[in-house]
C-alpha cells in the first residue's frame, strides 16, 4: 500500500509501512497542564535543528514541529517505530511530529555516504550509489534523499554499514529538571576558535573575582626559573611522574612545548571546587568527554568569532584586531575556524556568545553565570541517575 505525498507540485512516492500517519489520519495526544502530571515524563534536549516543512520524509509537515538545537521537548508518545508525539517545554496546545532517534540516524547516515559517493565520483572513483554495499556486504538504500525516490529499503541494514561507526550520530539527549540551590554548576568551560579571545575573557573574570573563580594550576616538565614558585604559577614534575599520571588518565589534557610537557590534572579542578570556587577552563572541545559528568557539572559557553563581513566592516579604528582577538591569523580562518566548532560540537553548548565586542561579551557571561547560580537547570539525566 503506498500514500501519495504532495510535495512542491511533485508527487512523492512513500512506503506506507515505513510512516504510520497521514495528514488525515494523525492522533494527537492531548497535553494535561493540571497539577497531577505524570512522574514519568520523558524530557530530551535537541542536538539538531529541524523543520518540518523542509522534510520530505515527513508523512504530513502541517502536523511537525520545528525545533533548534538546545530545545527542551516533553516528549508524548514514542508508540510509532519512526515518528514521535511532542511538545516543546513550556509551549501549549497540542503534540507534534519529530523525528525518531533511529529515523534521524539512518538520515544522517544515508546523507554522508551520500555525500561520499559525490566526492569519490569527483575523483572518478566510483562509490555509494543509490544501492550502497556496505563492509559487512549489507545493502543500504540512499536514494529515498535523492531527487528520485525510489522504494525504502529496510533501515536496519544500514546499521551494519561502517558508516554508523564512523559517524558520531546525536540527535536527542534525555535531561531532568534540577532545582535551585539543589544543584549548582561547577565548571565553567570557554570553547571557541584559537584566538578568539577565551584567554582574555577567562583571566579578567578571575581578576574581578577571585573569590568565586579560579583556572586550574598547570603541571610542567620544564625546570622551575629563579622566581617561580612550585604551585603558584605551575607544578613542577618529572618526566616519568607525568608520564605515569598521563597513563592513569588523571590529566584532562596535555601537551608538548619546547621540549617540555604541559597539561591540566584533574585534581586541580577538584582543588577549586573543594574551595567553594567555580573552575574556568578554556580547553579544547575533546575535553567535554572528560568534563560532562555529574562531578565537574559544566556550564560550556562557545566564544563564536564575528561574521567575516562584520569584523572587515569594523577595522576602521587604531588597532581594532589587536584589541579584539587574540590574533595569530587571518579573520577569515578565524570565522571558519568558529562556524566549523559550532557545526561539530553545537550540541554541547549551553549558550552562544559572538564576540564583537570584548567588554560586552564578558557581561553577557557574568549575567549568564549569575543566572545559571539561581535558577533551575536542565541537566542529562546520566548525571542524577
Amino acid at each position: 500500500m503506498l500514500l501519495l505525498h504532495d510535495r512542491s507540485s511533485q508527487v512523492r512516492v512513500i512506503r506506507i509501512d515505513m510512516f504510520a500517519y497521514t495528514c488525515l489520519h494523525i492522533k494527537k495526544i492531548p497535553i494535561r497542564m493540571d497539577a497531577q502530571r505524570n512522574a514519568l515524563e520523558i524530557f530530551v534536549r535537541a542536538q539538531f535543528d529541524y523543520d518540518p516543512l523542509e522534510d520530505e520524509l515527513i508523512p504530513c509537515a502541517q502536523a511537525g514541529i520545528a525545533f533548534r538545537t538546545g530545545d527542551i521537548l516533553q516528549i508524548i508518545s514514542k508508540d510509532d517505530h519512526h515518528w514521535w508525539q511532542a511538545r516543546k517545554d513550556n509551549a501549549a496546545g497540542s503534540a507534534g511530529l519529530i523525528p525518531s532517534p533511529e529515523l534521524q540516524e539512518w538520515r544522517i547516515a544515508c546523507m554522508s555516504m551520500e555525500k561520499n559517493k559525490q566526492e569519490q565520483d569527483a575523483e572518478g572513483e566510483g562509490g555509494c550509489s543509490s544501492h550502497t554495499e556496505g563492509c559487512d556486504g549489507s545493502t543500504v538504500n540512499c536514494s529515498i534523499f535523492g531527487r528520485k525516490k525510489k522504494q525504502y529499503k529496510d533501515k536496519y541494514l544500514a546499521k551494519h554499514n561502517a558508516v554508523f561507526d564512523q559517524l558520531d550520530l546525536v540527535t536527542y539527549e534525555e535531561v531532568v529538571k534540577l532545582p535551585y540551590p539543589a544543584f549548582q554548576r561547577r565548571t565553567l568551560v570557554l570553547l571557541g576558535a584559537h584566538g578568539v579571545g577565551r584567554r582574555h575573557i577567562k583571566n579578567t573574570i578571575i581578576s574581578k573575582h577571585p573569590d568565586k573563580y579560579a583556572y586550574p594550576i598547570p603541571h610542567t616538565t620544564r625546570p622551575p626559573r629563579s622566581d617561580e614558585e612550585n604551585g603558584r604559577n605551575y607544578y613542577f614534575v618529572s618526566h616519568d611522574e607525568m608520564m605515569a599520571d598521563i597513563a592513569a588518565n588523571e590529566y584532562l589534557e596535555y601537551g608538548t612545548h619546547e621540549d617540555a610537557m604541559y597539561g591540566t590534572k584533574l585534581e586541580t579542578i577538584r582543588k577549586i571546587h573543594e574551595e567553594g570556587r567555580m573552575a574556568i577552563l578554556d580547553v579544547e572541545p575533546q575535553a567535554l568527554k572528560v568534563l560532562r559528568t555529574a562531578e565537574f557539572a559544566p556550564y560550556v559557553v562557545f566564544i563564536a568569532a564575528p561574521a567575516f563581513a562584520n569584523v572587515t566592516d569594523k577595522i576602521t579604528s587604531e588597532n581594532y584586531i589587536l584589541n579584539i582577538f587574540e590574533f595569530d591569523g587571518s579573520l577569515e580562518r578565524l570565522a571558519k575556524e568558529s562556524d566549523m566548532l559550532k557545526q561539530a560540537y553545537g550540541h554541547f553548548f549551553d549558550l552562544t556568545i559572538v564576540n564583537n565586542d570584548l567588554d560586552e561579551t564578558i557581561a553577557q557571561l557574568e549575567a549568564a553565570i549569575e543566572r545559571v547560580h539561581t535558577t533551575p537547570q536542565w541537566v542529562p539525566v546520566s548525571w542524577v541517575y
